[in-house]
């Protein structure tokens, strides 16, 4: 969980993204608060940025509550071969496959987020923590 005081915070680190790092692709999860405003914010600086593309990566086959995220939803390959319990697992690894920054809020050492902070790091990822 985060508190929306992290919402102006992604907003300024996305912009310094794209103008200062050249950023165009952006992939996003679906679990959690931090998810939503990471996406809010996502869509804000599309107005302002049209070349960015916003990727909402699915962990599951897309449901009626997920078109609210129309074309900017996909899934990753293969994860129609995971089991339901790995499948959030299985879609974070492919989303920092793909990345090369991290953008997160960790309020703890335990949990998901922090588990693949971890993870990002090991894997050379530069981590930008809000």
């Amino acid at each position: 969980d985060a508190p929306d005081t992290v919402l102006p915070a992604l907003v300024q680190t996305i912009e310094e993204l794209v103008v200062n790092k050249h950023v165009s692709c952006f992939y996003v999860g679906t679990h959690g608060a931090f998810d939503r405003f990471a996406y809010t914010a996502l869509k804000q600086a599309k107005t302002q940025y049209p070349q960015i593309s916003v990727n909402v990566v699915l962990a599951y086959m897309p449901t009626v509550k997920d078109e609210r995220y129309g074309e900017d939803s996909l899934l990753p390959e293969g994860i129609e071969t995971v089991p339901k319990r790995f499948a959030i697992h299985y879609r974070n690894q492919w989303m920092l496959r793909h990345a090369s920054y991290v953008v997160s809020y960790v309020s703890r050492d335990y949990g998901g987020a922090a588990k693949y902070v971890n993870r990002a790091k090991k894997q050379g990822k530069t981590i930008i923590s809000l």
